[in-house]
């Protein structure tokens, strides 16, 4: 299923439409299963807040650890990349160390935005960079503590 302009014919699949898709898919866990994503509260009819759980990469100081994070698309969304915040806390050169928000202009997939692009190519982008050399050896925070 394609997103955005099909075929230059103008045609633009409706935002609900889109995230309900998303919501499937993230739903399955995405390939291997260390990935996931889901929606926040069920009955939030804009589907707005959304969930991401990353398992960290093998051979990394992230290995094992489940990260939690929120997702928030807003009524741009998917014109507009949604707003990304680690709740778990999580030392990386992306994500400010305060607050846990992911910084749009050092993670690829959010500075690049395109309307084709979902979040399952940022959570997956996000495992990547945990297992990147400038990442991978970083001194984390203990485990199950929050921003």
């Amino acid at each position: 299923m394609s997103f955005g302009n099909a075929g230059g014919s103008g045609i633009v699949v409706p935002r609900n439409f889109r995230l309900l898709d998303e919501l499937e898919r993230g739903e399955k866990g995405i390939g291997d299963g260390t990935v996931s994503y889901g929606m926040e509260d069920a009955d939030d009819i804009y589907m707005r807040s959304w969930t991401g759980t990353i398992i960290g990469p093998h051979n990394s100081v992230h290995d094992g650890r489940i990260y939690q994070l929120k997702l928030f698309c807003d009524k741009e969304y998917p014109a507009k990349p949604p707003t990304v915040r680690f709740h778990s806390r999580i030392n990386m050169a992306c994500v400010n160390p305060d607050t846990g928000l992911v910084d749009p202009k050092k993670l690829s997939t959010l500075a690049n935005w395109h309307i084709e692009s979902t979040m399952e190519h940022i959570l997956t982008q996000l495992k990547k960079e945990m297992a990147a050399p400038y990442n991978r050896k970083l001194p984390q925070p203990p485990e199950a503590t929050f921003f």
